[in-house]
């Protein structure tokens, strides 16, 4: 019988996540919001072409959830081989890090978080989110 060896390693205890302030919650929803409106939507959601064989954005919107801010596109799916007519997809997300700071990552192609920016206002997010591609539908 085999004994697996025993080995000591050092666990260090996660430091809790700052809860998000309801002010920082209302001030982050209405500046997303005129974004999504002001230059998200007019961008992203186009009518639909005449050939409906392919997916197409037809909402942009946001939800909180813990500490995380996400951008949100729901895409219709038109296609006879559709298994749904609508689905999903994050593609931004502010992370809250507290003293109303986030960090902000993008959903990669592999369906994975990606954080380019860390440490930015609210302000410096959403612009950031409107300059750079990374961070569009």
């Amino acid at each position: 019988m085999k004994r697996t060896q025993k080995a000591w390693f050092f666990s260090p205890q996660k430091s809790p996540k700052p809860k998000v302030p309801e002010n920082i919650k209302a001030e982050v929803e209405t500046k997303a919001n005129e974004l999504i409106e002001s230059f998200l939507k007019p961008e992203y959601i186009k009518p639909p072409m005449e050939d409906m064989r392919f997916n197409y954005a037809v909402d942009i919107y946001t939800k909180w959830y813990r500490n995380y801010f996400y951008f949100c596109a729901k895409y219709a799916c038109p296609g006879p081989n559709a298994i749904s007519p609508f689905f999903e997809v994050k593609f931004a997300r502010m992370e809250y890090v507290g003293d109303g700071h986030f960090n902000l990552s993008y959903m990669r192609h592999t369906e994975q978080w990606f954080e380019i920016f860390q440490d930015l206002t609210v302000d410096e997010c959403l612009e950031t989110i409107k300059d750079f591609p990374h961070f569009h539908p």
